[in-house]
């Protein structure tokens, strides 16, 4: 009755009153009767547990027990993969992949979407990015280089240093005072009170070879789209309004003009795109008086071994003309700036030469290292001599350079001027030997100028920005200008050698 009274409450709980096959009537009729034996009632009990836990078995059928199910391993977005465990046969292993590629993917949520759509936007972004990045790259293609034949036949092996002035009132002046409107007042001699113009008409010829006559329309078209700079002191930029006056005429009015950028005048020729400039850097490395309008220093300092402030200007330059000399000349000694200096008061006095030495090192160095040599040419200007001693040239009365109306004609041998030969030499051999990837033309005006005692402005010139007064002009011993030169004059010499080289040379036309 026990046993009995438990199974009852079993099926009471499990069954929850249904009785499918009337399973208890049976069983009570039996009872009542006394004739149940034992092992009926287990089979009768076996197969009410079938019927009542007849799901779970069927589910235990379908696969292997929970136990075994496998881990599964989360990964970004996610989704899962299933990873079988090792105690399982291959057979189950095949099972439960196979039933994880069945299982019912979950709901994708509003936000879920949208983050993938923000990501596929982001991959669109980005590819279009590099789409472009790769059609700018393919537009960005090198410069097509051409290289463009010599127009002039004279030789390298010609040495235009040498040679005789000759006196010619046909050809020349190359262009006249009164019409290049670019020059300044420093350099207009007969606007100035000047009254002989004879020392505009002489024309160098060599020795070897001869020159030609400067055509400026054609050194304009080896010019076109480039640039043409002069660096140094104010004897380049002398030099330098020399070269404006001899190219300007290939421009018509209103597409050619000057302007001033910090260090740098510009002149522009606007139909060819080319500029002509002049730089100012009287040291050629970086000192005490670089400023293009203040530089009047009294005891002038220089960094020796430092450059890039002026340098970063001369990068892309087509043609580079370099001098540095004048300014070397007041003292004896340098003032050298420390390399580990703070102010300029930091310095040392060094010999001249060997600070010399030292700044055409840093500058050669400089060109060693920045300049393409094919697409830039570099020339070096020796010395512009002073003719500040007139017993040295045979006049003895005379006083500076005032008053001399004609060059030295029949003079044989060396001048002695003043002339520091030993910076001559310097500035030749280092032009020659420290950047020898990069060739350095090194232009010798020295022999040809000293013969031009006659050539310079003199008393007719400009002092502290003002035209000489007529009592300063009659003082020549105190005002005299025997440095820088008239215009037309000695310069345009020095430019038609530059001429001369850059069109017997090819050249590279980037396009």
């Amino acid at each position: 009755m026990s046993y009995a009274g438990r199974r009852k409450s079993s099926h009471a709980g499990a069954g929850a009153g249904v009785d499918p096959f009337g399973a208890k009537q049976a069983v009570s009729s039996l009872r009542r009767g006394g004739r149940l034996p034992v092992y009926v009632a287990g089979v009768f009990f076996v197969v009410c547990v079938l019927i009542m836990y007849a799901e779970d078995i069927r589910s235990l059928t379908r696969g292997p027990p929970s136990t075994t199910l496998p881990a599964t391993a989360t990964v970004g977005g996610g989704g899962h993969v299933a990873v079988p465990r090792r105690d399982m046969s291959a057979s189950q292993k095949a099972a439960v992949l196979h039933r994880d590629d069945e299982r019912p993917k979950p709901a994708v949520g509003t936000e879920t979407v949208q983050a993938e759509v923000r990501k596929v936007a982001a991959a669109k972004s980005t590819k279009s990015k590099k789409a472009k990045k790769t059609k700018k790259a393919r537009r960005q293609r090198a410069a097509r280089k051409t290289v463009v034949p010599p127009v002039l036949n004279v030789p390298e092996t010609c040495d235009l240093s040498k040679g005789r002035w000759v006196f010619d009132n046909t050809s020349y002046p190359l262009y006249r005072e009164e019409e290049c409107q670019f020059l300044t007042s420093q350099v207009t001699c007969m606007k100035n009170g000047r009254r002989d113009d004879t020392y505009q008409k002489w024309r160098w010829q060599p020795n070897d070879c001869s020159m030609p006559r400067f055509d400026a329309k054609l050194f304009m078209e080896r010019l076109r789209g480039k640039r043409f700079m002069f660096v140094g002191d104010s004897l380049n930029r002398n030099q330098w309004e020399s070269m404006v006056c001899l190219v300007q005429s290939a421009s018509p009015p209103g597409k050619k003009y000057v302007t001033w950028e910090d260090q740098r005048v510009i002149f522009h020729a606007w139909e060819y795109n080319a500029t002509v400039e002049f730089y100012w850097a009287p040291f050629l490395v970086e000192s005490n008086s670089d400023d293009p309008k203040i530089h009047s220093i009294q005891h002038r300092i220089i960094k020796a071994d430092t450059i890039e402030a002026h340098a970063k200007n001369w990068r892309g330059v087509d043609y580079l003309v370099f001098n540095t000399y004048i300014w070397w000349m007041n003292t004896l000694n340098m003032k050298v700036m420390r390399p580990a200096g703070q102010s300029w008061e930091e310095h040392d006095e060094v010999v001249r030469i060997e600070a010399y030495r030292k700044v055409l090192t840093t500058w050669a160095s400089w060109v060693n290292e920045n300049v393409d040599p094919a697409r830039t040419s570099v020339f070096f200007m020796s010395m512009s001599p002073l003719h500040i001693s007139p017993q040295v040239w045979g006049n003895p009365d005379g006083i500076r350079c005032a008053k001399e109306t004609m060059p030295l004609l029949e003079w044989n041998g060396p001048l002695w001027l003043g002339m520091d030969w030993d910076m001559f030499h310097a500035a030749r051999n280092i032009s020659r030997a420290v950047a020898p990837r990069v060739p350095i033309t090194f232009v010798d005006i020295t022999t040809m100028s000293e013969r031009r005692k006659d050539g310079h402005t003199s008393v007719h010139t400009i002092r502290q920005g003002k035209v000489l007064t007529p009592e300063q002009q009659a003082d020549p011993n105190t005002y005299a200008d025997c440095i820088h030169w008239c215009l037309p004059g000695v310069p345009d010499i020095w430019n038609l050698v530059l001429y001369t080289r850059i069109l017997s040379r090819p050249a590279v036309q980037l396009g």
